[in-house]
């Protein structure tokens, strides 16, 4: 009888330790990783789950622990070998220089120190060939500052790619891809993992974790609580094992709409680089009530989010806040007019990563509510950083700790918090469950939801057509700046959603807006 191969071991963590003052981010953690195998991380924001990947990687040491590679230990902290060894990385976050182009960013740093000179055109073809592959649709030649957020994701998985990685760390992957372009990564995925690629794959999104993983671990507080094989496991258990209870979904009652707060007839903006702006576009906010904008990434999202917020006003057609028109539209008279937004990019234009969280939570409120004659309520403002920490469950030692040391789901928390006890009549929620674990999601979900009950008008940005779908009360799509009637909810399916985001239904029935 012949007996069945061994698996081969390509990656070993053992009891991985680290410690960032008094919080215990891993916690003796460890596991191994088969080749040609899929192991899903999972656990809520702050879990530990990007530190032990950047522990794997080399870009953090370990207090305690080993990591083997190919069955070679690897030096603590030197990225280069684990890149040499096989390892590449798709941060939640990107690591790409916006001055330079796709294929300029692909190979930076893959150059051996010796080598002195590129043959840049040899370099663009194999990133056309990586690209048509596998099915990453990208300009080699464009500049990635004027990409859109889903093209600057397919640019990091190409650039682990054009690295001959055999071990692919993916961090929240599909955080900025629509459903189909996830379809599409998932296919390319499995063609690799059929050549021998192995994944560590990190994700809040258990459908995508039951599709893709063969094992799932779950991570909490920092401690490896749970192992499953995917076969054997639900979306139900792994919820429960990831947050240690069980997990509700908030009910959405029918909504009682009341005043329109703010309108917008046949308004256009100007195009920013690539990115569309809006188009004689018609649309409406109303008190309590939710209101889901549906579409590919950059096909005019970006506009009107500015537009809400103050950052550009209208090259023509008509705005009126709570019936009046406005005059001398910027984020100043936005924010006095009750306007408060989350914003789609958290590190760029959400926080500023060397303030501390204290001054993070009174940005866009210092003024009118912790600012008298010139002289800071700092105790105040403490005061009110310490109730966000409490109330939306911030990890974190303190307010005093600096923003950028929060995980990516933790601060989004305290923009949320930020932003819900602000008290606003309009809330511009661009992306806001984007990154977070599903405790999180449903908490966000449910906030959001009574801001609306509470009067509210919110405005939901979205490209996770289930979220849509779930939350809004009218739901329009944007394709190429263009906006589609209104929908009410429940009266289009995810998949007619989708011909309108395809931009198919545009054409059939003229401008649309």
């Amino acid at each position: 009888m012949v007996e069945p191969a061994t698996p081969e071991t390509v990656l070993r963590l053992t009891g991985i330790t680290k410690r960032f003052g008094a919080v215990t981010a891993n916690d003796a953690v460890s596991f191994a990783l088969q080749k040609g195998e899929v192991i899903a991380l999972l656990g809520e924001n702050g879990a530990g789950k990007t530190t032990l990947m950047n522990i794997l990687f080399g870009q953090y040491t370990a207090d305690e622990g080993t990591v083997e590679i190919f069955g070679r230990q690897m030096p603590p902290g030197h990225p280069r070998a684990a890149l040499d060894a096989g390892v590449g990385m798709v941060h939640q976050h990107f690591t790409l220089a916006g001055n330079l182009t796709v294929w300029e960013n692909i190979v930076l740093g893959a150059q051996p120190l010796g080598a002195l000179s590129l043959n840049a055109s040899a370099a663009r073809d194999k990133v056309r060939a990586l690209a048509a592959r596998f099915h990453l649709k990208v300009d080699p030649d464009a500049r990635v500052g004027r990409l859109t957020v889903g093209e600057r994701q397919r640019v990091e998985i190409l650039k682990a790619l054009y690295r001959d990685a055999r071990i692919l760390i993916l961090d929240e992957p599909t955080a900025v891809l629509t459903p189909q372009e996830t379809d599409a990564l998932f296919a390319t995925l499995r063609e690799a993992i059929g050549l021998g690629l192995s994944i560590v794959f990190i994700s809040h999104k258990l459908h995508e974790v039951m599709a893709i993983s063969d094992r799932v671990l779950v991570l909490r507080h920092g401690r490896l609580v749970a192992e499953r094989a995917t076969a054997q496991t639900t979306r139900h258990e792994l919820a429960a094992l990831m947050v240690g209870a069980e997990v509700t979904v908030p009910e959405v009652a029918q909504a009682s709409p009341g005043a329109p707060l703010l309108s917008l007839r046949r308004v256009s903006t100007p195009d920013s680089g690539t990115a569309p702006g809006l188009q004689a576009v018609t649309m409406t906010l109303c008190a309590g009530q939710i209101t889901g904008l549906a579409g590919v990434s950059g096909n005019g999202q970006a506009a009107l989010s500015d537009l809400v917020s103050g950052l550009i006003a209208p090259t023509s057609g008509e705005m009126d806040l709570a019936g009046a028109p406005v005059r001398g539209w910027s984020p100043r008279t936005a924010l006095a007019q009750g306007v408060a937004r989350i914003p789609e990019d958290r590190h760029k234009t959400g926080t500023i990563a060397d303030f501390d969280l204290t001054e993070n939570a009174i940005l866009e409120s210092y003024a009118s509510r912790f600012s008298r004659r010139g002289w800071m309520d700092w105790s105040g403002a403490r005061r009110f950083a310490e109730r966000l920490i409490a109330t939306y469950d911030v990890r974190c030692p303190g307010p005093d700790i600096r923003v950028r040391l929060l995980s990516g789901g933790n601060m989004q928390k305290l923009i949320l918090g930020r932003v819900l006890e602000s008290g606003a009549r309009i809330i511009l929620a661009n992306q806001p469950v984007r990154g977070l674990d599903i405790g999180a999601v449903s908490y966000v979900h449910g906030r959001l939801t009574a801001a609306r009950d509470a009067g509210a008008a919110v405005l939901l940005i979205s490209e996770d057509l289930d979220e849509i779908t779930r939350l809004s009360d009218v739901i329009h799509v944007i394709s190429e700046g263009r906006l589609s009637p209104p929908f009410a909810r429940g009266t289009m399916q995810p998949q007619e959603l989708g011909i309108w985001m395809s931009g198919q239904r545009f054409d059939e029935a003229g401008h649309a807006a």
